[in-house]
């Protein structure tokens, strides 16, 4: 087994206080690890959109421990955090969240070039260019390098969304109903592209869906129910 590099112990989250809170997760324990490629099933409202935005370190738990990257979020000032999330962690959420007025190459080096101006990267331009034109032919879109989003179809907004993701070459790759807007084709082909990924890059993949077919290209299979793992 790979060396863990997500580690959630007794992690807990309400909103809210006194008669209104709202508790959304309830003692979570679980591990991912890298080169893993874990789904996350549960029906809205069971609390995982909550648990991806504490494992994206978008947000703290009120109790439990988070480890991400052998790193403890708790230890984690906001600044560091942030860089965590540039370097490390990539993103794919259900809207592919693409900049209309950029290419789809633009858009996949975006993280490339904050990183850059941020100071986590010394990687010269030229670089990260060659390796988001290869990242985005690995994902059968390296034609459309050139064209804008509006231009292209959903299924390929999406794939260029997880390019977009991969560029910083993370550890971690958290995904948000990523397939919720696609249909059964292209969500079958988006989870065999996070499978992939967690294989050749070793990456620890986490997937929060509702679409049970789709998660069976998972390794596994975590289920919640009112914010608790079942």
């Amino acid at each position: 087994m790979a060396e863990p590099a997500i580690i959630v112990k007794g992690v807990s989250k309400t909103y809210g206080r006194g008669p209104s809170a709202v508790s959304v997760l309830r003692g979570i324990d679980f591990t991912v690890a890298s080169g893993e490629f874990v789904a996350i099933l549960g029906p809205s409202g069971s609390g995982k959109s909550t648990l991806l935005n504490l494992l994206g370190l978008m947000d703290r738990p009120d109790s439990g421990e988070l480890t991400v990257r052998g790193r403890r979020a708790a230890d984690l000032a906001e600044l560091e955090r942030a860089k965590m999330r540039c370097a490390h962690i990539g993103f794919v959420f259900q809207f592919d969240s693409l900049l209309p007025e950029f290419t789809i190459l633009e858009n996949t080096l975006m993280p490339a070039r904050l990183a850059m101006v941020n100071g986590l990267s010394i990687e010269p331009l030229a670089s990260a260019t060659a390796r988001a034109t290869a990242l985005l032919e690995a994902l059968g879109i390296g034609a459309l390098r050139d064209r804008f989003p509006s231009q292209t179809s959903g299924g390929e907004r999406q794939r260029a969304a997880i390019a977009r993701a991969l560029i910083n070459k993370p550890s971690v790759i958290l995904a948000d109903e990523p397939t919720g807007n696609l249909d059964r084709a292209n969500g079958d082909r988006v989870f065999a592209d996070f499978r992939r990924v967690a294989r050749e890059q070793g990456a620890a993949v986490v997937l929060v869906t509702h679409d049970e077919p789709a998660a069976a290209a998972a390794d596994r299979i975590l289920r919640m129910t009112d914010g608790r793992l079942a």
